[in-house]
């Protein structure tokens, strides 16, 4: 009788053992999550993130606070994300720049986008737009592209850092355009935008997402948005289209991550409280006050993300490696 219990015993544990992972996961979360944004304060990714991080916090019943982690275009604070425990208490706040564009300029860099992150869905779209600062005597995107054509080199012009989504927006503008501007490399775009509206850099390109304020409230001009429609948030804006440059878009997503590693369960529950955020109206009504649109329900979740980086990667790698030997050869 011994015998029959012990082997009942013994077939019985693996089948509770088995059992546990999405029972713990299920318990997920029992403290704050952090967010790591590789920016500092004020730009876009830190901006879609605060978005974001708020409304997903109330689905999930824990705050999820927000690290900002700046430098190297966003590649030290993704390195640390990559590195990070990968129990969900951990998560990454990616943009194009550190996923996509960020290999081609880093040779050396510490995490492989395939492979070191778990993609838990996108967050946010917006289109790239340029402005200008406002003592510029130009009035049209062709006035100003004469204007930095005559200045040259003394034309100075304002990114989040190299690899970042800004340094790629630059880098089209600039070929679209035809000008060649001194580019000046921020810790991120919050800081970049202070030094445009204060006028001491000539043009910055970024997410409109962090230049609608700025060109509501009159403090720098809004030239060109990278994508077909005018944003209602700054209707006076032409599209590229309009503004004689038709090849100049480019419509910037954010996402978010976890660690590779992370427990599916967990992934599925960060996933689904993100995808709750999204259908929020207040999440789309904020995003939409700064010029950015929430992802369609066709384009979320773990597995479009992954499959996007996949095709994105190699359709932009040969692009950003010109750029990367011109930056270099300058």
């Amino acid at each position: 009788m011994k015998k029959i219990l012990l082997l009942g015993a013994a077939l019985v544990a693996p089948v509770l053992l088995g059992g546990l992972a999405p029972a713990h996961a299920q318990g997920y979360p029992t403290k704050n999550i952090v967010m790591i944004v590789p920016f500092p304060p004020g730009g876009p990714s830190d901006i879609v993130a605060r978005i974001a991080a708020e409304s997903m916090s109330r689905h999930l019943g824990q705050n999820i606070v927000i690290e900002n982690v700046g430098g190297a275009g966003g590649t030290i604070g993704a390195t640390r994300a990559a590195e990070a425990a990968p129990d969900g208490y951990t998560v990454f706040a990616a943009s194009m720049g550190t996923i996509i564009a960020a290999p081609s300029f880093y040779p050396n860099l510490k995490y492989d986008s395939n492979k070191d992150f778990e993609p838990i869905g996108m967050s946010a779209n917006a289109p790239a737009a340029v402005s200008i600062k406002n003592d510029i005597p130009a009035k049209t995107l062709p006035e100003f592209i004469a204007w930095a054509k005559a200045k040259g080199a003394d034309a100075k012009q304002a990114h989040g850092g190299v690899g970042g989504t800004s340094h790629m927006a630059c880098l089209l503008f600039n070929a679209v355009a035809g000008i060649k501007p001194t580019m000046v490399a921020y810790r991120g775009m919050g800081p970049g935008m202070n030094d445009l509206m204060g006028g001491h850099i000539d043009i910055a390109c970024e997410q409109a997402v962090v230049m609608v304020s700025a060109i509501q409230g009159g403090k720098v001009k809004g030239m060109v948005v990278a994508g077909p429609n005018r944003l209602s948030v700054i209707p006076d804006v032409p599209t590229a289209q309009e503004a004689g440059v038709p090849t100049f878009h480019l419509n910037i997503w954010s996402g978010v991550y976890a660690p590779k590693g992370t427990p599916k369960e967990i992934i599925a529950k960060l996933a689904d409280a993100l995808d709750k955020a999204l259908d929020d109206p207040a999440t789309a009504e904020r995003l939409g006050k700064l010029g950015g649109t929430v992802p369609p329900k066709a384009e979320r979740g773990p597995e479009f993300l992954r499959k996007a980086v996949a095709a994105d990667i190699p359709r932009w790698a040969p692009i950003l490696k010109e750029a990367a030997e011109t930056t270099k050869a300058n």
